[in-house]
């Protein structure tokens, strides 16, 4: 790893994921899907595309982490971007679930993947570090949205 890419620390972990391309036929028609392989957590030789990303957590994101990992299967996102003909890149790399989300209204194709359990405890340990974030409703006033019946 060179001196400029990024390294892993409390709020950043570099990753590596292997993705390969589908032909799809349905009926007459045939197209291409991606599938998201692997999580590579360090380098190994596999086959297929490599692609390079860094998974950030952000502060105000928490309650989507925990919702997250308190699922069944917890997962991770990866968002990609076409670039050109038949190529691809990530744009961006997400544990919470609505941050992907907001990414299907694009053009933007959103895969998921098992998390693996070293990144899950990474990112409880984040967690633990910065609090449970908890959304809080502010009390409305006395009389608010009813009418005065005057």
């Amino acid at each position: 790893m060179s001196s400029n890419e990024p390294k892993k620390n409390q709020v950043q972990w570099p990753l590596s994921f292997v993705l390969q391309e589908e032909q799809i036929t349905t009926g007459m028609w045939q197209t291409s899907q991606w599938l998201l392989q692997d999580i590579l957590l360090s380098e190994k030789d596999v086959e297929g595309t490599i692609c390079k990303a860094t998974l950030h957590l952000h502060r105000d994101e928490r309650t989507d982490y925990r919702f997250n990992l308190s699922s069944v299967n917890p997962k991770l996102f990866v968002v990609l971007e076409t670039t050109g003909q038949a190529t691809i890149s990530i744009h961006d790399v997400t544990v919470s679930q609505s941050v992907a989300g907001h990414y299907l209204d694009g053009d933007y194709l959103v895969l998921s993947k098992e998390m693996p359990l070293a990144i899950q405890a990474w990112v409880e340990a984040f967690i633990g570090r910065n609090g449970e974030l908890l959304e809080q409703r502010r009390k409305k006033r006395k009389g608010a949205g009813r009418s005065s019946g005057k």
